[in-house]
């Protein structure tokens, strides 16, 4: 039975430059490119060299750990590169498409015709697995596992962006094609989290689904916030994740028995001349999309995803794997006149500090700048007004830095990953780096526990 979650912790980071509906086909890109980096706590081996020829579909890489799953090409073409860092870390598998446009072939069905274990053998040939991650840790969900429930948030409340509805409107047939596959690979249920808006759109058309809405500020749209409220996680529990996104990918897979990598993103940020939606390829190389798109009066940051989880890049970077939007926003490295000793009607702040606490539906133009070093961490309770949780952060994130397993279980460790308590860090007055220390507390607890 469906039910009404009204969220009232949490905060709205009101930025200038959300995407209008208006939707642009990006050109071909010259290179689009897989990121192991983009994946915490895989060890990637290649399966590809430079120079190779390669198909929509065909392996690049596989996790070191689990081999069956495999990380395949979105386009057909000519491995251009296999870009290293320290260590000879791979960074990037860089593919040079080509006009041909081959596919590999997959088996074409319906979903609800298959067993679970046909299902799952589909999705890992073709690539796809990699969307689907699991709770507790945030990291790839491992196939030989069976998950209680699976998850799906249906919107984003992240600062800019996209509009779910908009990008996924003629989808329907896909994201039912994939609702039914996943559907498949849980004894549970499927939850899927709509905010109110959606009550007619398409995802509240889906069937096989238990539907909840969410209202209230960021981060009513993240998945695990939505867990923690229709199936908390115990020590013994198993959900997995993924976004709609990779349903379409599932749903595509099984309705023509080939990977299409298509997508819809979102161009956003206060340097973005016209912000709009850009249908592009999975990995696109980020130079031709962006040129002539920004207005060049200052330093920009250009960061995929949104401003509080996305990766910072180069013009000349890759999209990130999960991400479904480009946010470019001013560096913020010049110098500011009384910082913030100003009266502040153009600044925006978590606190009260600024005038601009008058202006409540004011959008702005934020830099990236810190305004200020790293200082005492101390008890503060700033935190618990961002995270609509039963949890206490400030003493899980501690319990973290100490090490400390058993008081990080205690503490809730298995309920949040990064994007959970990124509002804290932002609104940190000691600018803590939260989302590093929990990344570390969760490496230690799967190199302890498994």
């Amino acid at each position: 039975m469906s039910k009404h979650f009204k969220l009232k912790r949490g905060f709205n980071i009101r930025l200038k430059g959300t995407a209008e509906v208006v939707l642009e086909d990006a050109p071909a890109p010259k290179t689009v490119a897989l990121k192991p980096t983009d994946f915490p706590g895989l060890t990637p081996k290649l399966k590809v060299k430079a120079e190779a020829k390669v198909k929509a579909g065909d392996a690049l890489f596989f996790d070191k750990y689990n081999p069956e799953i495999i990380f395949t090409s979105p386009v057909s073409g000519t491995v251009k590169s296999v870009n290293r860092g320290e260590r000879r870390k791979v960074l990037e598998i860089v593919v040079e498409p080509d006009s041909t446009s081959e596919y590999i072939k997959f088996t074409k069905a319906d979903p609800s015709t298959l067993s679970r274990e046909q299902i799952r053998e589909q999705i890992l040939k073709s690539g796809i697995w990699p969307f689907i991650k699991q709770r507790p840790y945030g990291v790839l969900a491992k196939p030989g596992d069976v998950p209680t429930h699976i998850a799906i948030s249906a919107f984003d409340s992240s600062p800019l962006a996209p509009d779910f509805d908009f990008l996924f409107s003629k989808e329907q047939a896909a994201l039912q094609t994939g609702i039914d596959a996943v559907s498949k690979l849980t004894d549970g249920k499927v939850f899927l989290g709509l905010s109110p808006e959606q009550s007619s759109g398409v995802f509240s058309k889906l069937k096989n689904v238990e539907t909840n809405t969410f209202s209230g500020p960021h981060p009513a749209g993240n998945v695990g916030i939505q867990i923690s409220k229709v199936c908390p996680i115990g020590k013994d529990d198993l959900i997995w994740t993924l976004s709609p996104q990779a349903l379409v990918y599932i749903g595509r897979l099984f309705a023509t028995g080939q990977v299409d990598f298509s997508k819809t993103i979102a161009l956003t940020g206060s340097e973005v001349k016209t912000p709009k939606y850009i249908k592009t390829i999975h990995g696109t190389e980020l130079t031709d999309l962006l040129k002539g798109k920004t207005k060049g009066e200052v330093k920009e940051r250009i960061i995929s995803g949104n401003v509080l989880t996305g990766e910072k890049v180069d013009s000349d970077n890759f999209l990130g794997y999960f991400d479904q939007q480009i946010t470019i926003i001013p560096e913020g490295d010049e110098y500011e006149f009384m910082g913030w000793a100003a009266p502040g009607f153009d600044k925006f702040s978590a606190s009260k500090a600024f005038f601009s606490k008058l202006l409540p539906k004011k959008e702005y133009a934020l830099s990236a700048n810190m305004h200020g070093g790293e200082r005492a961490f101390v008890l503060s309770g700033q935190y618990e007004k961002f995270l609509p949780m039963d949890l206490l952060p400030v003493h899980l994130l501690k319990a973290i830095l100490v090490n400390d397993i058993d008081k990080m279980e205690q503490l809730g460790i298995y309920e949040v990953i990064e994007e959970d308590l990124a509002l804290c860090e932002y609104a940190c007055t000691s600018k803590i780096k939260v989302q590093n220390i929990l990344r570390e507390g969760i490496n230690s607890m799967i190199k302890e526990l498994g």
